[in-house]
């Protein structure tokens, strides 16, 4: 999962784009870059860390110019060097840039049919360096000598026809504007925004509507399923559908864990879905354990609040913050490696006594992937005196591998793969674990059979709306992704 930027304007754009990436930050903390264009010229800077450890006030002057794109990176597969850190950038055709979110499942086949039939030479293990080429290809087949808005439509449709897996890109072509485009499905988000200036109209595209709130962009609308946008330089708006058939599938986890609660995706309160989410849970125990001994909710910190809040209102019992999150560790959901995560949980979370002691807890999370985490908070809640500890998940039990740019770990790190509920229960120790039910989950986020009717529910169902996988890729994703292989690279690395 990574966060993306781009902003066609009158004025320079730098700090509206480093403003954008540091409230996309919760999207990935591995690297960061940007990307801008001025009298002829690409300047761009990009390495590994945070925006703010990224970006210093030299290298910011040195990003001139009235365009740009941004990124934030969170590795999914792969190396996590700096060369890796995005925008990417290729000289031919016309001089092209492109930042992505997402992850491709035939990334291996384009990568040889690259090479052997385009012609195309790639430098990283990153899949947006395939996209990269692909629609640099496409824009090299029909381009003639100059760039259009109906030459750009055709290579976003090369890219989706060549293409399998969830992406959303802002790409800058040199001399000509930015481009936005989403996957078939709209499985990674993207919005378009706008702002009135006196120069005229400014446009953005990002990740999350937040993004756009923080630099007082008006929410146009998201960028639909298989649709590219084009702001030229000059500023005009050009959209059209370059997929035959979209299928309108985003994925319900950016619901659940990574998008910011005071974002609107595909239409959709983030928040409000989290609220229901409460609700469905609250329903369930009420349904299982009418009588239930519940004496206090406290939210697992911080995307789990909303839920509990609304959980605890439903139930008539209190609502507590009985954990103290240190503002200054990672998101540990996506901390290459075991070890690391598992350190840092205790770094994170500090637990409040009088909140715990001698009560029956209902913690609340937003969903369990791999136990460890949640078997060290039951810990932390039983040392802390709760007479018991029961554990919610606002999500249900994750059994299957993410492939489109989520990094949930191969089949057999995920707790819930293959045991029952009541296994898993026992296995992180909680006296009772409650999951959210699919069917549940979807109506929160859906409400009221408004768009999108269908989701991306593919971790927990195993379905995956891009077509079945075969077994070799699910073996080279274990070899990828497994976390005693990003263990072992972290070690090389260091």
């Amino acid at each position: 999962m990574c966060g993306i930027v781009g902003i066609v304007g009158h004025s320079p754009v730098n700090q509206a784009i480093y403003d954008a990436l540091t409230v996309l930050q919760h999207r990935g903390q591995d690297a960061a870059g940007i990307l801008t264009w001025s009298d002829g010229r690409v300047h761009i800077h990009k390495d590994n860390g945070l925006v703010a450890d990224v970006f210093d006030q030299e290298c910011m002057e040195q990003l001139k110019g009235n365009v740009g794109i941004g990124h934030v990176r969170y590795p999914t597969a792969g190396a996590s060097g700096p060369d890796e850190a995005q925008p990417f950038y290729t000289n031919s055709p016309f001089g092209i840039s492109i930042v992505h979110n997402g992850n491709l499942v035939n990334a291996s086949e384009l990568k040889e049919m690259l090479f052997h039939t385009d012609r195309r030479h790639l430098n990283t293990e990153s899949d947006s360096e395939i996209i990269l080429n692909v629609f640099a290809h496409g824009l090299q087949q029909h381009a003639d000598h100059r760039v259009t808005p109906e030459v750009v439509f055709k290579a976003v449709s090369d890219v989706h026809h060549r293409c399998v897996g969830g992406y959303a890109i802002v790409s800058f072509i040199n001399g000509y504007g930015i481009v936005g485009f989403r996957d078939p499905w709209g499985i990674r988000p993207l919005v378009l925004g706008k702002r009135e200036t006196e120069r005229g109209p400014e446009y953005m595209l990002a990740s999350e509507s937040v993004a756009l709130d923080a630099l007082d962009f008006e929410l146009v609308r998201d960028v639909a399923p298989g649709e590219a946008v084009v702001i030229d330089l000059d500023g005009n708006l050009h959209a059209q559908q370059c997929h035959e058939a979209p299928k309108y599938s985003p994925c319900i986890f950016e619901y659940v864990y990574f998008a910011r609660p005071d974002s609107i995706i595909d239409g959709i309160s983030v928040y409000k879905a989290r609220l229901r989410m409460g609700e469905k849970l609250a329903e369930k125990i009420l349904r299982e354990r009418p009588d239930h001994d519940i004496d206090v909710v406290i939210p697992i910190p911080d995307t789990s609040r909303t839920s509990a809040l609304q959980m605890a209102n439903m139930l008539g019992v209190k609502y507590r913050e009985g954990f103290i999150k240190n503002r200054y560790i990672g998101r540990t959901f996506i901390m290459p490696g075991q070890s690391q995560r598992r350190k840092s949980v205790k770094r994170k979370l500090n637990a409040i006594e009088l909140e715990f002691r001698n009560k029956v807890v209902l913690l609340v999370d937003d969903s369990i992937v791999r136990g460890t985490t949640s078997q060290q908070i039951i810990q932390m809640a039983r040392d802390a005196g709760a007479k018991k500890v029961y554990f919610a998940s606002a999500a249900p039990p994750v059994r299957y591998p993410n492939v489109y740019g989520i990094d949930m770990p191969v089949t057999d790190e995920l707790v819930a793969a293959g045991r029952s509920i009541e296994e898993v229960q026992k296995l992180i120790g909680a006296d009772w674990l409650i999951y959210q039910d699919l069917h549940d989950l979807e109506e929160a986020v859906r409400w009221k059979d408004r768009e999108p009717l269908k989701f991306d529910t593919s971790c927990f169902s195993g379905e995956y709306v891009t077509g079945p996988l075969s077994p070799e890729y699910l073996e080279r994703l274990r070899r990828e992704r497994a976390d005693s292989v990003k263990e072992e690279r972290n070690r090389k690395a260091s």
